[in-house]
């Protein structure tokens, strides 16, 4: 049997709650997790449409990339589409949930498949967050370390960039004293010993602390260990705001511009004024990405994708950059797409559909 949250759980081990910025709301919006899951229906929005949608499918989950809650509510009466939602939803013991900023700053997210749709190559991320990595330092017997580190690693540390297993490993002598109501691994209660351990280093995502510290209570062999945790500074590479990449070769301003409507069939694509040059260096960020423009420019891309900009953006491209306005929905319409690859690759027979409400609020003439 699969429940709801056995879904929302493969959700979130792509892109952890803790990935999303502090504005956001991702997460669940709705319902009971714990019941039997009958079929999960993706959507970029929820509307009234997407619940119809869900409810005649028979489906108990509905998945969407944007919350449809941003802001408390005081009452529910109905008054407006949020409220109707939440009422219909309820009514047929529907499950809301939704990955937004989470999904957009993990590694393999939004962004990741908006680069992918453009066929770019050498991606990174453009914008690392910062202060998401954790050290943790700890001493363990000589012919414990190994067993020791291999379940730290598998409890997600020691991943830095394309490599794992990262630690840092050196030889010392440790003593302690053994009180009269403990249970010693090594040496003698009442005694002063002094055991050969290695010191091990290695960091770690913020979001995988209770896995890690799990990890190290359950392998590590002391009755009581030690290990210390600290804060870095550093950016981490993997997980953050936007994406750069780089074309397989040279394209024409224009071509490239109609080619992105194409991709992400959009009514129209506003920019800035062609600079003249071709395009290599691609940065882009999916929904309101235009905070990023400045960064985009540092990193030496020749065009900016994104989903919104406002008017003055445009003038502070300033021929340094060529600015590419797609619409919010169409730079995101993608997700419904990721959202389908997370669950039904992990749950290869379970019920799983794109909705296919157009929940895009802005029409065109």
């Amino acid at each position: 049997m699969i429940r709801i949250k056995d879904i929302l759980e493969e959700i979130e081990r792509h892109a952890p709650l803790s990935l999303q910025e502090d504005f956001d709301n991702a997460g669940i919006q709705a319902g009971d997790v714990n019941l039997p899951a009958t079929g999960a229906l993706l959507c970029l929005d929820v509307t009234e449409d997407v619940v119809e949608e869900a409810i005649k499918a028979g489906f108990n989950l509905i998945v969407s990339h944007h919350p449809l809650l941003f802001k408390p509510l005081k009452s529910l009466t109905g008054k407006n589409y949020i409220e109707r939602c939440l009422i219909k939803a309820c009514k047929n013991d529907i499950a809301i949930y939704a990955a937004h900023t989470n999904l957009d700053n993990a590694s393999g997210g939004v962004n990741y498949k908006l680069a992918e749709m453009f066929g770019l190559e050498d991606v990174r991320i453009l914008s690392p967050r910062k202060h998401n990595l954790v050290k943790i330092v700890t001493f363990v017997p000589e012919n414990d370390a190994e067993t020791l580190r291999r379940a730290l690693f598998e409890a997600g540390a020691g991943d830095i960039g394309n490599y794992s297993s990262c630690s840092f490993n050196a030889e010392g002598n440790g003593t302690f004293l053994a009180g009269e109501n403990s249970n010693p691994y090594c040496g003698e209660t009442g005694k002063l010993h002094v055991e050969k351990e290695v010191r091990i280093e290695t960091v770690f995502p913020a979001y995988r602390k209770p896995a890690v510290i799990r990890a190290l209570l359950s392998a590590h062999p002391y009755e009581e260990p030690v290990f210390d945790l600290y804060k870095l500074e550093n950016e981490w590479q993997q997980a953050g705001s936007g994406i750069v990449g780089t074309l397989p070769e040279q394209e024409d301003e224009l071509i490239f511009l109609q080619r992105i409507k194409d991709v992400l069939k959009a009514k129209c694509i506003k920019h800035s004024p062609l600079t003249g040059r071709r395009l290599r260096t691609v940065a882009l960020c999916g929904g309101s990405g235009a905070f990023l423009i400045s960064e985009a420019i540092a990193a030496g891309a020749d065009i900016f994708i994104t989903g919104e900009a406002r008017y003055n953006d445009f003038y502070d491209a300033e021929n340094r950059i060529l600015l590419a306005v797609t619409g919010h929905y169409e730079s995101e319409i993608c997700t419904k797409d990721l959202f389908f690859h997370i669950i039904s690759k992990k749950f290869p027979t379970f019920a799983v559909q794109n909705s296919i409400a157009n929940s895009n609020p802005i029409k065109y003439l």
